[in-house]
């Protein structure tokens, strides 16, 4: 029976939410005003849990961020928010945080984030957390040149900034982990000395590796499916090869910083799948690197459970930054 239920859980049908959609149709065929009731509610109900999803360790302290224009476009300015800890030295390493979404949805400032980034500061870190323009108006391009923009005017500017250029991990989760391997994979192997300058080392949360296995069977999002493809739209190139090109896999090799790689065993979203062929491919190239699993957890676990798996990978992470930051 259990097993049936967790097949159930995991199904495309649940997972796409599709029988929301047919709970809709129902309420609406016998009441219009009903069925309209019904969408405002489960709107509400999706707002409320994005509003109130955090990392699961209480803050004592609040810490405040400082916004900054790093880049203005023709239609729109990207920020980027600066959190400093108590206690700022010269020496104290800098997360640069990016935000998931699929590349094209989510901001900075989501609560989720935030929640990441007051845990990272009151552990003793300076954190940068991005906005980037979103793939369903920009391409792949656009998007990975925002990262690279928001990098370099951080270490531009790190002495009016405060910040330490020169110890520097990157992160980000879902998508945003995708970016943080997908530039430093492809810089480490082109040797590219001037962006790889001050990267001490890597982390990314359920992130994909492989763009390839969005559209495997174990992927059962259809958000999933259609961000990957609209944000790589307009390439011209066979699917595969724009696939492989944009996937941090492809790119790994001996010169690759340390990464940390966190992933829930039960994600439907990104395949977990996705990060054990990554961790392999790490391990074949002796690259330094951590792996860890959760065996409970979905896609966001570790703004959605509160257990104490969660607990020990975040506290894990900040073990990874210690370690690698000089």
């Amino acid at each position: 029976m259990n097993r049936l239920v967790e097949k159930l859980r995991n199904s495309f049908f649940i997972v796409n939410k599709l029988y929301l959609l047919l709970i809709f149709l129902v309420l609406a065929i016998e009441d219009l005003t009903l069925g309209f009731y019904y969408f405002l509610i489960s709107i509400f109900i999706y707002a409320w849990k994005t509003f109130t999803s955090r990392v699961p360790i209480n803050v004592s302290k609040k810490f405040e961020p400082k916004t900054y224009i790093y880049k203005k476009t023709k239609n729109k300015e990207l920020k980027l928010d600066i959190w400093l800890p108590s206690r700022n030295k010269a020496s104290t390493p800098l997360v640069f945080f990016c935000h998931g979404g699929g590349w094209i949805s989510g901001f900075r400032n989501q609560p989720n984030n935030v929640s990441w980034c007051q845990y990272l500061a009151s552990k003793g870190f300076a954190v940068v957390s991005i906005d980037y323009r979103y793939g369903y108006k920009n391409t792949m391009n656009d998007i990975l040149l925002d990262y690279s923009d928001a990098l370099n005017y951080i270490r531009d500017n790190s002495k009016k900034l405060s910040i330490n250029k020169d110890n520097i991990v990157l992160m980000g989760l879902s998508a945003g982990g995708h970016m943080s391997l997908l530039y430093s994979t492809y810089h480490a192997f082109n040797k590219n000395e001037k962006e790889m300058s001050g990267i001490k080392g890597v982390i990314a949360y359920y992130s994909p590796t492989d763009l390839n296995d969005i559209f495997v069977s174990e992927s059962k999002s259809m958000f999933a499916r259609f961000a990957t493809a609209q944000t790589l739209k307009g390439i011209e190139a066979p699917k595969e090869e724009i696939y492989n090109f944009y996937s941090p896999i492809k790119w790994v090799s001996e010169d690759m910083i340390p990464c940390l790689i966190v992933h829930g065993k039960l994600d439907t979203v990104v395949p977990f799948k996705s990060s054990i062929k990554f961790v392999s491919r790490l391990k074949q190239l002796n690259i330094k690197h951590s792996f860890l699993v959760h065996r409970k957890g979905g896609h966001s676990f570790d703004t959605k459970l509160k257990d104490i798996a969660t607990i020990n990978i975040l506290e894990k992470t900040v073990r990874f930054v210690k370690r690698v930051a000089d």
